[in-house]
């Protein structure tokens, strides 16, 4: 099975350049985030159209992921647990041909120090007790992927000095998504390539960063040992950054044996 993790960045504004993407590479599930739009107003029959069904977990302007699959998605949960108050759609986790996956969307948290900063902490704390107490307790194949807003090192970003206030590339954030590996996943793109370097999955509008190559890899799967075993391939697809109207990030995409 192709599975691929895309930060569409407005599913609605990038509707064309994603079913074109679709229709090209096949992949039998895929990852949004960032859809920037309600339950109601995600192009469901568009994607119908051309053999994806949707599970979706929206958010007015903001936010919002969904699972996009050739295969029935079963399971469905939406949000991350461990505090009812939270309303933003970052989250949701599901079933399909035996696999769990779960979809995410972590919090930017800029600027460091300030409110959005704790909350993507206290939101990465919520996933490391999600994962340690429930998503790691199956011995089916778990793959965890999105957009986690995490440069994991400084071979992660073609220029280190351009993040280093960035939280992003915080201290205590690298150790969260440390501590997620320490747990038992791996990250599949660094199992699957050892020796490659500097291969990004984001790079900003501004400053000619795309045409430049100044980019990060913030962008993941993070599988347990029983995906990774079934895994035979990892790349990242750049074609999609190059188009008109393009998202800011690209696809990240596995080969599993289901």
């Amino acid at each position: 099975m192709k599975i691929a993790t895309f930060n569409i960045n407005s599913v609605r504004a990038r509707i064309e350049n994603l079913c074109d993407w679709l229709n090209t590479e096949q992949p039998d599930i895929v990852l949004l985030q960032e859809l920037k739009c309600q339950d109601e107003q995600f192009p469901y029959e568009k994607l119908k159209s051309i053999g994806y069904e949707a599970s979706v977990y929206g958010q007015k302007a903001y936010n919002g992921v969904a699972v996009l699959s050739k295969h029935k998605i079963e399971k469905v949960v939406k949000g991350l647990p461990g505090d009812d108050s939270d309303e933003q759609s970052r989250y949701m986790e599901c079933t399909i041909k035996g696999i769990n996956v779960c979809n995410l969307y972590l919090p930017n948290g800029n600027p460091i120090g300030k409110e959005k900063y704790e909350y993507k902490l206290k939101w990465m704390d919520r996933l490391g007790k999600h994962i340690k107490n429930k998503l790691l307790n199956s011995a089916k194949p778990l793959l965890i992927g999105g957009d986690w807003n995490v440069i994991p090192t400084d071979d992660d970003c073609l220029d280190p000095d351009d993040w280093v206030d960035d939280a992003a590339a915080s201290n205590q954030v690298r150790a969260r998504f440390k501590a997620y590996q320490n747990l038992g996943l791996y990250d599949a793109f660094n199992a699957l390539n050892p020796n490659k370097k500097q291969v990004f999955t984001f790079w900003d509008y501004q400053r000619g960063a795309w045409s430049k190559n100044n980019g990060i890899r913030i962008d993941f799967f993070l599988l347990n040992g029983n995906a990774l075993d079934k895994t035979t391939n990892c790349w990242v697809d750049t074609k999609p950054r190059g188009k008109e109207k393009a998202s800011d990030h690209t696809p990240l995409l596995i080969d599993l044996n289901s």
